[in-house]
């Protein structure tokens, strides 16, 4: 049972998120051969001042 885990800082739309998930299990159902209803995709969510480079917090770098 494949379990793919994704990290991602928060603000993404939850259509995206959604496209993702479905995007990935299918990539892993064709590469792997498992079976679709085997993979498991977790995404976490992390808020921007919780995720850090360095010791700079992406919350204090201007996009």
């Amino acid at each position: 049972m494949p379990i793919i885990q994704i990290t991602l800082l928060e603000g993404r739309d939850q259509e995206t998120i959604e496209t993702c998930i479905r995007n990935v299990a299918r990539t892993i159902q064709e590469l792997l051969g498992a079976p679709l209803t085997s993979i498991r995709v977790i995404v976490n969510e992390v808020p921007k001042n919780r995720f850090a480079v360095g010791d700079t917090l992406k919350s204090e770098i201007s996009e």
